[in-house]
């Protein structure tokens, strides 16, 4: 897949008036083939996008419930080259946009020209990682040009206008708003401004944007998707959905619940 199947979603969803539902998992939580079933469940509640989180043992950016996800992932087989598998499962069944997540740390040790024809093969639209500087990574990003993959960027409130256009530089599919300066999970996210901004960020930038961070419930997502932003990202409450079920059966289950409550709420703007 490319970037530009990844964007045709999201002019899809603009179109039809709707807000673009990114649904987050961490791969190898509780098990990779129970990931593959999560993630086709959630695309089937109504997920537009899935991102894909590689597993990895310092997530600085992530919260205590995706800390301790990525953790028990990392015992029972969770890597990237396990999430290129969820990826090739996924896609297999699906013809959703999928969204590497991951840190650089193991993209540099699968190799950074690598991975994005690997991701492509593996039916993957994109990859985003979350402590690569634009500065940084042009061994990367050249593949993944290469490869037509897109390069997710990340913003956040503290980027400042005069970085900005380095950030989003290049950039294909969307861009991900981060709503606070802080780690994923937070219930103390400032959304409504968060959204505010990344509304005006859409109109300057000329892409895709969606909120992440902080994004728990319905009516969060909601208060987010009013403003004008194209989608919103909801991953830590998907992840905490996943990790509190007692079975697969109430997993899958689960997933679809939460999921297709997101939906609803997203839908009934």
């Amino acid at each position: 897949m490319t970037a530009e199947h990844l964007e045709a979603r999201f002019r899809e969803r603009r179109g039809e008036g709707r807000a673009t539902l990114v649904c987050y998992l961490t791969v190898g939580d509780p098990s990779v083939e129970e990931s593959t079933r999560a993630a086709l469940a959630a695309l089937e509640a109504g997920a537009d996008v899935l991102e894909l989180g590689v597993p990895f043992s310092d997530p600085t950016a992530d919260g205590p419930v995706i800390a301790a996800a990525a953790y028990r992932a990392i015992q029972r087989g969770g890597s990237l080259r396990a999430a290129l598998e969820v990826a090739r499962a996924v896609r297999a069944r699906s013809p959703a946009p999928i969204v590497l997540f991951s840190y650089y740390n193991p993209i540099l040790s699968f190799g950074p020209a690598e991975l994005p024809p690997a991701a492509a093969a593996a039916g993957a639209d994109g990859i985003l990682v979350v402590d690569l500087p634009p500065e940084e990574g042009s061994e990367l990003r050249g593949a993944a040009a290469a490869a037509g993959l897109a390069m997710i960027p990340l913003v956040a409130p503290t980027t400042g206008r005069e970085r900005e256009p380095l950030v989003v530089g290049g950039a294909r599919g969307f861009v991900y708003y981060v709503s606070l300066t802080g780690v994923t999970g937070s219930g103390a996210a400032p959304l409504a401004e968060a959204a505010a901004s990344a509304a005006a960020l859409r109109e300057r930038v000329g892409l895709p944007v969606v909120v992440g961070f902080g994004i728990t419930s319905p009516e969060k997502a909601r208060l987010v998707a009013d403003s004008g932003v194209d989608g919103v990202v909801v991953g830590t409450a998907l992840v905490q959905v996943i990790a509190a079920a007692g079975s697969t059966e109430e997993r899958e289950r689960g997933v679809r619940d939460f999921v297709g409550s997101l939906r609803r709420g997203l839908d009934a703007r």
